[in-house]
């Protein structure tokens, strides 16, 4: 019975690696994380934006991934075209630690009177580690179990395009451009983490004065050429004094769960949410489900004074 509790994590590093691209994290909340997937959308609303989400994937489940966002964007057009924006996550399955910290730059684009097109890269770097805890077959060796911790750090980029209409978005991205190897020397010889390039396809739609409120859909599609998965989000917003005080929704993601999600904005600005996943995959039977917790805020520079200019023969 020991045995097989500590070889749990092992199992979990398995299933999360067949399963789609844990390599990068997954989120219920995937339309407040935008950013992080798509450089493109960094800064192109107004405003400077904190945005932190934290999941707690197959509760109870020993070593199931769990995972920490934290994004803060500003749009910068007041000074110089564009939004900058830091993305920073955490990501733990197992043994194995990933840190991910990226710099964003997004340079926006009008297009006439239909939206602005916001074309973005992101810049930083990605460490992975892991400390592993083996009880190993003492008759059999297998000599692919690594026997010692390492850890590593390499380049990361970025790219996507974004565009943001009236009530509508769409974008296209790409995460670990660089494909970069990792690689450790340990008392157990040379180890590696290989980065895969992913890509992502996102689009949402909102429709206004619906049943006295607002209602949107939110879709996001991921993939390495080799898997992919998609997840589908809908949410009911409730609108007091033309202001969008709290919503609630579903999301499906393929071959993973189906969630509800809850929020609520205690104040102007602010927004704070939760999800709960109901596991449909083949961990249905231990997992107790997953939780996240999202908490969004903004602040909006007051607009600059008005300057007048005034003809020196009329002082």
């Amino acid at each position: 019975m020991l045995l097989k509790l500590r070889l749990l994590p092992l199992a979990l590093l398995i299933v999360a690696s067949s399963a789609f691209a844990q390599q990068d994290k997954l989120l219920t909340h995937f339309f407040y994380d935008k950013m992080s997937l798509n450089p493109g959308e960094t800064g192109l609303d107004a405003g400077i934006c904190a945005t932190s989400i934290y999941r707690n994937q197959w509760d109870k489940v020993n070593g199931a991934p769990n995972s920490a966002v934290l994004n803060i964007e500003a749009n910068m057009n007041r000074f110089f075209p564009g939004g900058v924006g830091i993305s920073f996550y955490h990501d733990a399955i197992g043994f194995s630690r990933q840190n991910n910290l990226l710099l964003n730059y997004s340079y926006p684009i009008q297009i006439g009177n239909v939206g602005r097109l916001g074309l973005g890269v992101g810049v930083g770097m990605m460490n992975y580690g892991m400390n592993p805890l083996w009880v190993p077959p003492q008759t059999i060796i297998d000599p692919t179990l690594p026997v010692a911790g390492f850890g590593a750090t390499s380049l990361d980029l970025n790219f996507g395009a974004y565009f943001k209409g009236k009530n509508y978005y769409a974008g296209v991205s790409s995460t670990h451009l660089s494909e970069s190897l990792l690689q450790s020397t340990t008392i157990a010889g040379t180890q590696s983490y290989q980065t895969a390039r992913h890509y992502y396809l996102m689009g949402g739609y909102k429709m206004t004065n619906v049943a006295g409120g607002n209602i949107d859909a939110n879709v996001l599609v991921r993939t390495d050429l080799v898997k992919f998965s998609a997840d589908i989000n809908t949410r009911y917003f409730y609108v007091k004094n033309n202001k969008e005080i709290a919503y609630g929704g579903l999301t499906f993601r393929t071959s993973d769960a189906v969630a509800v999600v809850l929020g609520y904005s205690p104040m102007a600005n602010m927004t704070v949410g939760y999800s709960y996943d109901i596991t449909i995959n083949k961990l249905a039977s231990i997992s107790r489900g997953s939780h996240e917790l999202l908490v969004k805020y903004c602040y909006y520079l007051p607009p600059p004074p008005v300057t007048k200019a005034r003809h020196p023969r009329w002082l």
